[in-house]
Parts: C-alpha cells; sequence; structure tokens
C-alpha cells in the first residue's frame, strides 16, 4: 500500500487530506510542521510526502532540504497562490521538490476536492519516482546544506559535458549515453555545463525550439536553458505543466539563470532571436504563424487536452502546422502522455526531436510515451540535451545548405 505523509500546520488541512487519502485508499501520516516532518520521513519511510510551504519555525524550503539530503522521497509543495507562497515554492523545486500544487485559500473556485483530486491522480506516479534521480537529488541537497553551513558560520550567524551520439535512423531512437557527473554546476541530475556552450558557427536559420515538461522537469528546464547560448539566436517556447500564478515566477527565475530574455507569455506576443516565452499555468499557446523573424504566438483558453492546460501537445502540434526550418521539439520528465503527439507532428513536419531518457527523468511518463510513438530521434540525458539542441541546430543548416 503506497504511504503518504501530510504536513501542514493547519489541523483542517491534515484532517481533511489525511481522510480523503485514506478513503482513496492510502496509508496516511500526518506532521504539523517541517521539524516534525523530517523525523516522520525518517521513521514512516512514505512514499510520497505532501509539504506545505509556510509553517512555524522550520517551514518547507528547509524541511524540503534536509528530507531530500538525508532520506530521498517524492515531494509535492502545496502553496497557496501568493508572490511569497510562489517564490518559495520556486526555491523548494530547486531544493529537490518534484511539483508545486495551488491550495485552495477561499477566494476563489478551487476547492480541497479539486487539491484532493489532483493528489490522488499523482502520488501513483510520484510513488513510482526514479530512484536514481532521487539518489542524486541526495547529493544535490546535501551539497546545497554543506554551502549554506559553510556562509553561515563564515558570516558568525547561527546556522537555522558535452555529448556527441549520432541523430535516430529508421532502427530506432539514438540513445545517448549518461555524461560523468564531475564537474559543472550540481543539479539533481547531473552536472549542468558551467557556461553556455560554445557555438562555433551561428545558424543560417534560427532554430525555433518547444521544450515540453511536467513533474520534476522545472529544474531540467532551468538546466537546458542555463546551459543554451544566447549565441545560437533561438526562439524557445516553454510549456511546463504549473499551476496558474506560479508561472511568472517560474519565467523570471528562468530569466535570471539563462542568457536567454525569458517571460510569461502575453495574451498576444511575439519571439523573437534570443528570446523565450514560457506559457502561462491557465491557457494553451498556440503558434499561429513562424518566420526567420518572428514565431508569433497567442493564449488560448480553450478546454484542458488531456487534463492540463497548458497542454504541451496544443503548442508543438501548432508550431509544427507552420513548418518553421531547425524545428526541434524536446520532452522532459513528467507524468501523463501529454506531448507525445506533440513529438509525432513535430516529427512528420520534418523537425528533430528529443525526449529525456529513463535515468535523469525523475517520472518517465511523459518521454516514455513519446518514444513510443516511434517518432523520437534521440533519447538523451538530461544534462546532455542543452549540446545535442546546439549540435542539431548547427547540424540542420549545414544539411540544408549542402555542407553535409
Amino acid at each position: 500500500m503506497t504511504r503518504v505523509l501530510v504536513v501542514d500546520d493547519s489541523p483542517f488541512i491534515r484532517t481533511v487530506l489525511g481522510e480523503e487519502l485514506d478513503e482513496a485508499g492510502y496509508e496516511v501520516d500526518t506532521a504539523p510542521d517541517g521539524t516534525a516532518a523530517v523525523d516522520a520521513v525518517a521513521e514512516c519511510d512514505p512514499d510520497v510526502v505532501t509539504m506545505d510551504v509556510e509553517m512555524p519555525g522550520i517551514g518547507g524550503i528547509e524541511a524540503t532540504e534536509r528530507i531530500m539530503a538525508d532520506t530521498p522521497t517524492p515531494i509535492l509543495m502545496l502553496s497557496v497562490h501568493t508572490d511569497d507562497g510562489a517564490d518559495a515554492s520556486m526555491e523548494a523545486l530547486n531544493r529537490g521538490a518534484m511539483a508545486i500544487m495551488e491550495k485552495p485559500d477561499g477566494a476563489g473556485d478551487r476547492t480541497i476536492s479539486d487539491l484532493t483530486d489532483e493528489l490522488i491522480e499523482t502520488i501513483d506516479e510520484l510513488s513510482a519516482a526514479s530512484t536514481s534521480a532521487l539518489a542524486l537529488a541526495q547529493t544535490t541537497a546535501a551539497a546545497h546544506r554543506s554551502r549554506t553551513r559553510t556562509r553561515t558560520l563564515a558570516s558568525g550567524t547561527s546556522e537555522g559535458g558535452t555529448d556527441v551520439s549520432t541523430s535516430g535512423s529508421a532502427a530506432g531512437p539514438a540513445v545517448s549515453p549518461a555524461p560523468p557527473a564531475v564537474g559543472g554546476r550540481s543539479d539533481a541530475i547531473g552536472a549542468w555545463p558551467d557556461v553556455p556552450i560554445d557555438v562555433p558557427q551561428v545558424p543560417d536559420e534560427p532554430p525555433t525550439i518547444v521544450i515540453g515538461a511536467s513533474t520534476g522537469g522545472p529544474r531540467i528546464v532551468e538546466g537546458i536553458l542555463g546551459a543554451l547560448p544566447e549565441a545560437l539566436g533561438a526562439r524557445i517556447v516553454v510549456v511546463q505543466h504549473m499551476p496558474a500564478g506560479f508561472t511568472e515566477r517560474f519565467a523570471a527565475r528562468l530569466d535570471r539563470k539563462s542568457e536567454y530574455a525569458v517571460r510569461e507569455a502575453g495574451v498576444s506576443d511575439h519571439i523573437g532571436a534570443g528570446e523565450v516565452v514560457v506559457a502561462p499555468g491557465s491557457a494553451h499557446l498556440e503558434v499561429s504563424s513562424a518566420s526567420t523573424d518572428t514565431v508569433e504566438i497567442e493564449r488560448s483558453t480553450a478546454p484542458r487536452v488531456h487534463g492540463v492546460r497548458p497542454s504541451i501537445d496544443v503548442t508543438m502540434e501548432s508550431l509544427a502546422a507552420t513548418r518553421p526550418p531547425n524545428l526541434v521539439g524536446i520532452v522532459c520528465s513528467g507524468m501523463g502522455r501529454d506531448g507525445a503527439r506533440g513529438i509525432e507532428a513535430i516529427h512528420e513536419a520534418g523537425g528533430h526531436t528529443l525526449a529525456q531518457d529513463e535515468a535523469t527523468s525523475p517520472v518517465f511518463g511523459i518521454p516514455k510515451q513519446a518514444i513510443e510513438t516511434g517518432a523520437v530521434d534521440e533519447i538523451v540525458p538530461a544534462t546532455s540535451l542543452p549540446a545535442r539542441i546546439v549540435a542539431r541546430a548547427i547540424a540542420t543548416n549545414a544539411d540544408d545548405r549542402g555542407d553535409l
């Protein structure tokens, strides 16, 4: 039986979620704060933890870091949509949490029942999260704690690689070996490049790149954008499943971590070279046209696809329909099958398709479903994705000119 630890300083939330999850067939434990949560994970060994962000004493961020450093466990952050809550949730993702869910605050239409339904849908996927990704997350969290301890002690305050695989063929997608986890920026799935990758030749046709991700994806997306050089001149669309109100903060975080100019997509927007737009948590992004100069996009409040909005499929299929040159589609960690049809559409439009491999995917659902379509050209470890994107963008232009 799947065991869930519910961590929240509200007795009401603990009781209601506990009862609903118990009725759904899970074994449930509860904890009222971060300190108790750390102890409970060590004692009860839950399969999944739901973690409130803001609690007295040790809050959700520090509790997440301690758990991931000592006893790696899939963690879902539950946060009320406030500026402080959104910022804290982004930081919790950086410390190893898998996903964010919006906790109802009584002001909108969202209810505890809505939250419980989402939890039940997600818990089974997270309980089977990649053990290798969790083990690497342990190293990351422990290193972060060590750096934090060193800084606090020094201040006198109290302690509170480039991949070289070839593209796919009729025999199936190329599978890139995982790079050695040495050097670079330590992350939950390996070592990201210290600096953006060199671009030996700027493509004649600017690449158009769409990245789709869900549970476990934010840190992967951050790593990809942090390593992609602005000199590549790419136009990039990111579709990350995330609640409304959190995607603007996610875009701001990506902007700080990347050479690219990153923003949440407007109602009607365009993307030029060196720019990234992030799909808002409340709308689909549809591409209306794409040229050498710009990619035109619009928000859509059409019904959910695969139960989600924004949908990776909606963006990828609309982009594929415009058939821009030098098109690259990527699917990363996440649950469900959103993105599989989109990858097929990009492949059929002559674009290049990549999927994150199982070993580095905290949740392998989305990449697995895309791979099973037969339309994925390369299966790549997360930290090799930036190098493969650059290599394919350059190779595609050389091929178009007849250089290859």
